[in-house]
């Protein structure tokens, strides 16, 4: 994940000054050495490496700080307020129209997935902002990307305008705008032609282009994994068109993350929305107070809850809980849970996202994690509706059955049935717990060795 060795890095640099009892100049100079060290192997700019050290000296080394009860996590907020600065201290919004229609342009070289970025930003303002979009296929030098913008059209249910791969950029651009109006539309984003590098042709057509749409904002989409070259791109970009916006995809992929820190800074043009995955839904608002808590491993609690309000049907989560509780939990309930949780992605990514739980996130085998689910869900399909309903009238017969069916060994159900009989026995006694006020007895409930294997899903996990 993006800025997975620099959260390392950077927390070990705090652990070296944490629970000294006075803050000094030497293991201030220290601690900074080692944050130096860790955005410049994360490939941020020199200059801005300098100077985000600097500004953390000057602000650490006050005597607010050196005086405090706790000086190590003074400088923590520090380091913290000065990654938002880099960032961008507020959220940067779309500049829509308070009247009329309200048009994106959205440029970029080859490879980026701007293509894919028109859908997922389409898709975000029907669903966040409520507008009413329409995405224009303006890439004609590669018309596969006609039909992939039509078939990421045709999965969010946006409209797609496009008069085919023979009609110019241009004048597609001009009539889409004629259509919008005509259909009611307020959204137009335009998917502009890219190139492998930056080149007069393609510059031309998108400042043509710009000319007769008069765009409200110009997104320029930037792939994360391409470290510096973000800032280069951005520069030149910028230089010609004027970008208000970046578009930052591949987040989810193993970058380091400098360009990210790097290309506010240099530029001054703020990053609007980043991409951690490829389907559709797989693009958030850029915070970039969130970006710096999960930078530092603090965790980012509110994109979690907002995705988990997103992703999951919240009202079969209601249901879910109430029969947990009561006891009623079955199998089919389990089956539920795991699918929902699915939905919010790997198990890694939620818990980079929890705080607290960053750290542990890294001793995940992901790869074993997914499986066990899998297996998990294998069993439980494998069963009967009555199975499921009463696993008490599972025997050696029908588990063979199961495991025939399933793919998998006896043990593994038997452990499957073991670990649901004690979150049901757990969820009912909390249950009670609730109506009582008292405290359930968890050895008893657990037994004698509490075992932190999570029935089926990695010991690790």
């Amino acid at each position: 994940m993006a800025f997975e060795s620099l959260t390392n890095r950077l927390n070990k640099a705090f652990r070296d000054i944490t629970g000294k009892g006075k803050l000094t100049e030497k293991n201030m100079n220290d601690m900074l050495r080692e944050v130096r060290m860790s955005l410049l192997e994360a490939d941020v700019n020199y200059k801005v490496v300098k100077d985000f050290i600097d500004h953390v000296k000057e602000k650490a080394l006050g005597a607010d700080v050196m005086s405090s009860l706790n000086p190590s996590q003074m400088v923590v907020k520090i380091v913290h307020d000065e990654i938002v600065e880099l960032l961008g201290t507020s959220e940067a919004s779309i500049n829509f129209k308070s009247s009329g229609i309200t048009t994106i342009m959205m440029v970029g070289l080859q490879g980026t997935g701007k293509t894919t970025a028109s859908a997922k930003i389409a898709n975000v303002l029907k669903k966040k902002k409520a507008r009413k979009p329409l995405l224009v296929a303006c890439d004609i030098v590669r018309p596969a990307a006609i039909e992939q913008l039509k078939t990421l059209g045709n999965s969010i249910n946006v409209e797609v305008y496009s008069e085919g791969a023979d009609v110019p950029a241009l004048t597609q651009a001009k009539n889409a705008m004629g259509y919008a109006k005509a259909n009611g539309y307020d959204t137009v984003l335009f998917d502009t032609a890219g190139r492998l590098h930056i080149d007069e042709e393609l510059m031309q057509e998108l400042a043509d282009i710009k000319e007769a749409v008069q765009p409200d904002d110009i997104l320029l989409t930037v792939d994360a994994m391409t470290g510096q070259d973000i800032v280069t791109v951005a520069q030149s970009f910028n230089e010609q068109l004027a970008v208000t916006g970046l578009v930052l995809t591949k987040l989810d992929g193993d970058s380091r993350g400098g360009g990210i820190l790097s290309v506010r800074a240099i530029t001054n043009v703020p990053v609007k929305f980043v991409g951690q995955g490829e389907k559709v839904d797989d693009l958030d608002i850029f915070y970039p107070d969130r970006m710096a808590d999960r930078i530092l491993g603090m965790g980012d609690i509110m994109t979690f809850v907002e995705q988990a309000q997103e992703k999951m049907d919240m009202e079969e989560q209601a249901k879910a809980a109430s029969k947990m509780m009561s006891g009623k939990f079955t199998l089919d309930d389990m089956l539920m849970q795991i699918r929902q949780m699915n939905k919010l992605g790997s198990l890694g990514g939620i818990m980079k996202m929890i705080p607290g739980m960053s750290q542990m996130a890294g001793q995940i085998d992901e790869a074993k994690a997914e499986g066990q689910m899998k297996k998990t869900e294998a069993i439980i399909l494998s069963m009967t509706m009555e199975e499921r309903e009463n696993p008490d009238i599972l025997r050696a017969s029908r588990k063979s059955r199961i495991a025939k069916g399933s793919g998998t060994q006896v043990a593994d159900i038997n452990r499957l049935i073991k670990q649901f009989e004690q979150t049901r026995q757990m969820m009912k006694m909390m249950g009670n717990m609730g109506k009582s006020g008292k405290m359930p007895n968890m050895g008893a409930l657990m037994g004698k060795k509490p075992k932190n294997n999570f029935g089926g899903f990695g010991r690790r996990r």
